[in-house]
């Protein structure tokens, strides 16, 4: 059982790292055409300026929970890799238990007032031309820090399974 379920936050954080690659995809061509538009035809849209931050931010946040998965996450790998699996095991279920867990959770429990907020009063951008409803980018923050808490499940039973 722990193992399917190992499988199925693999899974989640695997998806999660193709949405933030078509992010990035898309966050290359908004920046093109933010170029193109200003250089060529000497036309700037503020819009489209802040969709490149929304992009950036949103491709940045759900890439770390794929991180995670796949173990690009940074470490010492220099006493790291010279570890036995087992020990290896013990840091990542210590580290995701201490560090990782309560820091993802929380940033994810303040982030749903902070989400709510923005929806409440229809936040949007102060500039003219500025996109509107803010609360999208910002919901991405508790999202993405539950995922990452999710994640890091998927890595406490992966160090859990290694020492059975």
């Amino acid at each position: 059982m722990l193992l399917k379920l190992e499988d199925w936050i693999t899974t989640f954080s695997n998806f999660l790292g193709k949405v933030a690659g078509i992010l990035f995809i898309l966050l290359l061509f908004n920046v093109f055409y933010d170029v193109v538009a200003r250089y060529v035809f000497n036309s700037v849209s503020i819009g489209m300026q802040e969709m490149e931050w929304h992009l950036y931010s949103s491709m940045f946040l759900l890439g770390v929970s794929y991180g995670i998965a796949s173990e690009g996450h940074v470490r010492v790998d220099l006493i790291y890799e010279r570890l036995s699996p087992k020990r290896r095991a013990i840091i990542d279920l210590t580290g995701s238990l201490v560090l990782l867990m309560p820091f993802a959770l929380m940033v994810a429990w303040y982030g749903i007032d902070f989400t709510w907020q923005a929806w409440d009063i229809d936040e949007g951008s102060g500039d003219p031309g500025g996109l509107p409803n803010r609360w999208i980018i910002k919901g991405m923050i508790p999202f993405a820090f539950l995922a990452m808490a999710i994640s890091g499940f998927g890595m406490m039973l992966r160090s859990i399974n290694i020492l059975r």
